[in-house]
């Protein structure tokens, strides 16, 4: 299990970060994901440094089998690295964007919830992976699959991946364990899976969901988004809390109960990791503060780290 500042790559370096605030104030979901794009794009190309901070949209990482005669040897010269030039017509890779929408996804302790920073990243990968010609499809669940579309690269992907994000989060409890089970069934070529969601569920439930889609040969990256209060629970009275799936109210006092749910939290992410390793899942902690590119940053490295399917 990452946290997002160990995950923070050259990538960001140097590029002035958007403030989220002003994003996120901003009602149209297409217009977030341009600026977050755009502006991260243009950190990458003023990047003194090399690396995955090339012309996304022109060049893909050398693997063995391609090749050689598309092998770019001024870029090496450059980089030190190998990558091959992309032909107009060649997708990379097939990926699927899969968003939870159940009730806990709605809370928020600021002035948007974690379901809304979760559909503006989810909007922003999309738009970034098309750009560079990926195949891009998109998977909403709670209980169980709510939508689907199928990976492709073509005219207006992006604009029903959009269509389906804007449909409101109605779902109420938690379950991964079916909709993960369904994506495994109805995905039939190898793809890169990305999941975004809170995880507030038991870790032993992610672990047979989880290990039928590694052995279905799909890489699986997961991007735990979490409210800043959730982490530090800091209140500062006793308070009256709301369990947002249940209904479940109930007075709770801070200086009581404190220590035990810092001790509950992190007990649950080191389950977590337990869970993850084995596997080769790579799952990285966000918080609905923490900037868009930085967000995307970190993808970039995760994907890497896992390869091309």
């Amino acid at each position: 299990m990452s946290n997002a500042k160990e995950a923070e790559s050259d990538a960001t370096q140097g590029s002035k970060w958007i403030d989220l605030k002003t994003l996120m104030a901003v009602r149209n979901l297409q217009w977030r994901a341009q600026k977050v794009v755009d502006g991260f794009q243009t950190g990458l190309h003023r990047s003194p440094k090399h690396g995955f901070s090339v012309e996304f949209s022109e060049y893909r990482p050398y693997s063995v089998g391609d090749d050689p005669k598309t092998i770019d040897w001024k870029l090496y010269a450059r980089s030190d690295r190998y990558y091959r030039k992309r032909f107009e017509d060649e997708t990379n890779r097939r990926c699927y964007l899969v968003i939870d929408q159940s009730k806990s996804m709605q809370y928020g302790s600021i002035a948007y919830t974690k379901y809304e920073y979760a559909r503006t990243l989810i909007a922003t990968l999309a738009l970034f992976l098309l750009r560079q010609r990926d195949a891009v499809g998109a998977v909403t669940f709670d209980q169980r699959v709510t939508d689907w579309l199928t990976a492709r690269f073509r005219t207006g992907q992006f604009q029903r991946i959009l269509s389906m994000l804007s449909k409101p989060c109605a779902g109420q409890s938690t379950d991964l364990t079916a909709p993960l089970e369904q994506i495994a069934q109805l995905v039939q070529h190898r793809s890169l899976i990305v999941i975004v969601s809170d995880l507030m569920v038991s870790p032993d439930a992610l672990k047979a969901p989880l290990a039928f889609l590694r052995a279905r040969r799909h890489e699986v990256v997961l991007l735990r988004v979490l409210d800043p209060m959730e982490l530090r629970f800091h209140y500062e009275k006793p308070v009256l809390i709301r369990d947002v799936e249940s209904g479940e109210e109930r007075f709770v006092d801070p200086a009581i109960v404190g220590e035990s749910y810092q001790r509950n939290f992190h007990n649950h992410r080191s389950e977590l990791t337990e869970i993850l390793t084995p596997l080769g899942i790579r799952c990285v902690d966000f918080q609905t503060t923490d900037p868009m590119e930085l967000v995307l940053s970190s993808f970039l490295s995760m994907r890497e780290a896992v390869g091309s399917p």
